[in-house]
C-alpha cells in the first residue's frame, strides 16, 4: 500500500535554477566571510567587521534556503498531507529573524563607538570593501535573476542578505573615503547604523511576509469578496459560506468553499464551473469545493443570520 494519496496537483516544488544559484553564492559567500572577518579585525573597522558578521549570516542563511529546496521536493505522505512546501516559509522566517538580530547588533556596537571611538587603518579597509563590493554585486544580481525565473520567498530572504551586503559594503568605501579626506573616525559607526537601518527594514519585511503565510491569510493580490461575488455569478449558486483562501508556500494558493445549489442544477456541473472560472481569472488551481443543500444539511442558525 502506498505512503500517500495521490494528488491532482503534487504538492512538491522543484527548483534547479534557484538550487543552482544557492550553491554558487554559498561557496563564495564562505570564501568571502573568512576574508572580511580577517580584513576587519586588521583595520579595526567596525563597518567591516559589521559586514563580516552579515556575511557569516548569508552562509547560515544560504544552508537555510538549501535545506528548504530540498525539503520542498519531498511527496506528501499520511502525515505531511502538503508535503513540506512549508519549510521554504520556516526558512524564510528564520532568515528574517536572523537579519533583524544582526541590525540590532550593529546599532549597539555602533553606538559603543559613538562613545570609545577607535583608530581605523584606511587602506586595508578601502581593499576588503571594494573587494566585498565586487563580490556582493554578483551575487545580488545571480539570485535576483533566480527570483525572477523561479517564485521562491525563501530565495527571496537571501536576496535581501545580499543587498544588506552590497549597501554595506558601498557604505564601508564611502566611510574610509570620509575618514580619509576628513579624518572623523565617527563615520565609520554613523554609515554601520544607517545601513543596520536597511538590514532591519528587509528582515522586518521577510518576517511580515512568512507570518502572514504562517498565519493562512488571503494572499496579495486577491480580493476574496470580489471571488465570492464571481462565483454568486455561476449559474446555480444561491450562496456560498465557509470560504477559505491561503498559500501553502509562496506561490502555491488553495482554496475551500460550501456553495448552496439551486433546486434543479446539476451540482458536478456547478464545481466544474467554479474551478473553471477560478483557474481562468485568478489562477487558483488547487480547490476544494463542497456543494450543500439547505433541505438536507443543518444551516438553519447560518440562514438565519444571513436574512436577519
Amino acid at each position: 500500500m502506498m505512503d500517500y494519496d495521490y494528488h491532482h496537483l503534487p504538492h512538491v516544488k522543484v527548483q534547479s535554477k534557484s538550487r543552482t544559484a544557492l550553491w554558487a553564492t554559498l561557496l563564495l559567500t564562505l570564501f568571502f566571510t573568512f576574508v572580511e572577518i580577517a580584513g576587519g579585525l586588521i583595520s579595526h573597522s567596525l563597518a567591516l567587521l559589521s559586514d563580516s558578521a552579515h556575511m557569516a549570516s548569508d552562509v547560515i542563511a544560504l544552508l537555510f534556503s538549501m535545506l528548504a529546496l530540498f525539503m520542498a521536493t519531498r511527496p506528501p505522505n499520511r502525515k505531511y498531507t502538503f508535503g513540506y512546501l512549508r519549510f521554504e516559509i520556516i526558512a524564510s522566517l528564520l532568515n528574517g529573524l536572523t537579519l533583524t538580530a544582526i541590525a540590532i547588533g550593529i546599532f549597539i556596537e555602533g553606538i559603543k563607538r559613538f562613545i570609545h571611538p577607535q583608530t581605523i587603518d584606511f587602506k586595508w579597509m578601502l581593499i576588503i570593501a571594494s573587494i566585498g563590493l565586487v563580490v556582493n554585486i554578483a551575487l545580488t544580481v545571480v539570485l535576483h535573476r533566480s527570483t525572477k525565473e523561479e517564485e521562491n520567498l525563501n530565495v527571496k530572504s537571501a536576496l535581501w542578505h545580499f543587498i544588506g551586503d552590497l549597501l554595506n559594503s558601498a557604505g564601508v568605501i564611502i566611510s574610509a573615503l570620509l575618514i580619509y579626506f576628513t579624518g572623523m573616525n565617527f563615520f565609520d559607526p554613523l554609515i554601520s547604523i544607517i545601513i543596520g537601518g536597511v538590514i532591519f527594514y528587509g528582515g522586518a519585511k521577510i518576517i511580515r511576509e512568512s507570518y502572514l503565510i504562517l498565519m493562512d491569510t488571503v494572499p496579495d493580490g486577491f480580493d476574496l469578496e470580489q471571488i465570492r461575488a464571481d462565483m454568486y455569478a455561476i449559474e446555480g449558486i444561491e450562496d456560498v459560506h465557509d470560504m477559505h483562501l491561503w498559500n501553502i508556500s509562496s506561490d502555491h494558493c488553495s482554496l475551500t468553499a460550501h456553495v448552496f445549489v439551486k433546486n434543479g442544477c446539476e451540482p458536478l456541473h456547478v464545481i466544474l464551473a467554479v474551478n473553471q472560472m477560478l483557474e481562468i481569472k485568478y489562477g487558483i488551481r488547487h480547490t476544494t469545493i463542497q456543494t450543500e443543500d439547505p433541505a438536507i444539511h443543518d444551516h438553519a442558525d447560518y440562514l438565519r443570520q444571513k436574512n436577519v
